[in-house]
């Protein structure tokens, strides 16, 4: 590894009655692409804050190139004493440039001249991260920068982050996210930090190699493993691999609904079949739905059957949440019908965590402040059941204000969770949680026996829980496809082309000028590389089947290494390549 431009020695925080961490060893590169891993609770956010200089160790020595500019982008911007968004992004001592940060706003799609007051989460996001991006960082610090963020701008700032010739380290619980951006990775568990020098992708296989080193040692030492280690490593390791065969089993359910889907896109059940009759759980029909001018939902035909998971995506403003309210019967269509099955009983886990008081135990929460709590019909132990959502089983007495966001929001899915229920309705779940909880989110959706509805923006979390996508695009469409986000963009992708071909300014008419033809190489270019991209999506299929092998890591370190740079090599000739072939499609169209 180069010379680092900001390192931290020995780092200690002490908190609480304890250490948080202590020991820790922290050096950022010119142009590390860090993703930081950890469990909530481990002390990530706080670690940024360190490494940012925000806030003072106990013990620690931090070191810095002069000159070199960090940047933080903080999970929750402070707004507060600013009467418009412009004023908090150019405010401080080291204000950006008002036009960098104008030009940063319009390709972001905010308005600065909004009033803090009334300004959404989405848009404090964004604004948020207009100012740190303005400020020139040469090491760029990120807390989950994709929350309340859409598809749209999660995308825009992947590309910038592509882009950005500086360091960056960032948490976040966007695996689509983090596999695309990171080459290396800073794990924080049980107090100690790990560093590995491959991206996020190979994050699995190392921590499996990483567990299985720890119990061979322990086994050694003839020393039995603390009950609560020993749960975690069991308990995460078998939840990956039964994870696998959900997959498999989710694959199968995405084929069989492909079935159902017409060749509009409405998914249209055989009307014939008395038992496809009898799952029908939600059935719209030609619904249609405009707010004064706008249309936001156009000609919707749906069947929504006993046991689909339904994943909402599009950009904020799209109509998710209309869309959501029209299917569950909260609001009326302007044209068509909604009708739902007559047993259908709900319930709906929204953004709002309001519904649990700070001064609320746990038990209070889960038991109404006793030892036993109903699990859809069948009674448990409350210390077992936290344990099934992560928990030790000693913050049965905890307060509910001294949860961090992501353990508030798995003691909320924990209590929804046992409520009896055949349809669950889930508004950005995502949000606030680690990745090991996914993983148990993941489990809990694929093991429901009722229906789901899901809005989210996180992409790899609906590719891996829904069976069908309804995708909309802003303009009243809603697409209707068998299978995850990755199915929806594959379908609209030619659609988008073409309109993008289409919103060209068409010059004025002018006499027709020789003809030109493209050079030699181009057209070799142009005839050959869609047969290249395709060779190398089956180069990066390949070697990604085996980094699928587990002991890989633990077998063959260089191996594995030398996978994930041929992988990211591989990723970067394909955007060449498809960047190339694109201009030179425009050049044939040109010509005609």
């Amino acid at each position: 590894m180069a010379a680092p431009i900001l390192a931290y020695e020995d780092l200690g925080l002490v908190q609480g009655a304890g250490w948080l961490f202590r020991h820790l060893d922290v050096f950022i590169g010119q142009r590390d692409r860090l993703a930081l891993i950890g469990r909530n609770g481990a002390g990530k956010s706080t670690l940024l804050k360190l490494i940012a200089g925000a806030i003072d160790s106990d013990e620690g020595r931090r070191t810095i190139v002069p000159g070199t500019n960090v940047v933080m982008l903080e999970q929750e911007p402070n707004l507060s004493g600013f009467e418009t968004l412009a004023d908090y992004v150019l405010s401080g001592n080291r204000a950006p440039e008002a036009y960098q940060a104008e030009a940063i706003a319009g390709q972001l799609g905010i308005d600065l001249t909004r009033a803090c007051a009334s300004a959404s989460g989405g848009e404090r996001r964004r604004a948020a991260i207009v100012r740190a991006l303005s400020l020139d960082p040469d090491v760029l610090l990120l807390d989950e920068p994709t929350n309340h963020l859409d598809l749209g701008a999660i995308e825009w700032l992947e590309d910038w982050l592509n882009r950005f010739t500086g360091a960056f380290v960032v948490i976040s619980h966007d695996r689509t996210f983090l596999t695309r951006l990171t080459r290396q990775t800073l794990w924080l568990e049980r107090g100690s930090l790990r560093r590995n020098e491959v991206g996020f992708g190979g994050f699995d296989a190392w921590t499996e190699a990483v567990y299985a080193e720890e119990e061979r040692a322990a086994q050694k030492l003839d020393a039995k493993l603390k009950l609560e280690e020993h749960w975690l490593q069991r308990g995460v390791t078998g939840r990956r691999r039964r994870n696998q065969g959900r997959l498999t089993k989710l694959k199968e359910m995405r084929a069989e609904r492909a079935a159902m889907v017409g060749p509009q896109g409405a998914a249209a059940l055989s009307v014939g079949s008395d038992d496809v009759k009898t799952k029908v759980v939600i059935d719209a029909e030609h619904v249609s739905k405009s707010f004064g001018e706008r249309a936001i939902i156009r000609d919707l035909s749906l069947r929504v059957t006993r046991g689909d998971r339904i994943g909402i995506v599009g950009s904020n403003g799209a109509g998710k949440s209309t869309l959501l309210k029209l299917l569950t019967g909260e609001i009326a269509p302007d044209a068509g019908s909604v009708k739902l099955a007559k047993t259908l009983d709900g319930i709906v886990i929204d953004q709002q965590r309001s519904l649990m008081a700070p001064e609320k135990k746990v038990r209070d929460v889960l038991a109404d402040g006793g030892e036993w709590i109903d699990v859809l019909g069948t009674r448990k132990h409350i210390h077992g059941y936290l344990k099934e959502f992560l928990f030790d089983p000693n913050m049965v007495d905890a307060r509910v204000g001294t949860l961090s966001g992501g353990e508030r929001s798995r003691l909320l899915l924990a209590r929804e969770f046992a409520r009896p229920s055949n349809l669950l309705v889930m508004d950005e779940p995502t949000n606030d949680l680690d990745l090991e909880t996914l993983d148990l989110l993941q489990e809990v959706i694929a093991d429901y026996d009722g229906t789901v509805l899901i809005v989210s923006h996180d992409r790899d979390f609906l590719d891996r829980t829904v069976t069908v996508t309804l995708g909309l695009d802003g303009s009243g469409t809603v697409d209707v496809v068998a299978g995850g986000y990755e199915d929806w963009v594959a379908k609209r992708r030619p659609r988008v082309e073409a309109k993008r071909a289409a919103s060209k300014p068409v010059a004025a008419p002018a006499p027709p000028p020789a003809r030109i033809k493209l050079s030699y190489k181009d057209q070799r270019d142009y005839e050959l590389l869609p047969r290249r991209i395709e060779e190398i999506d089956n180069q990066i299929a390949g070697k990604e089947d085996l980094l699928a092998d587990a002991g890989l890591y633990t077998r063959d370190p260089a191996a594995f290494d030398r996978l994930m740079r041929e992988i990211g090599s591989l990723r970067d000739e394909k955007d060449t390549a498809e960047l190339r072939w694109l201009d030179l499609a425009e050049q044939v169209e040109a010509l005609g």
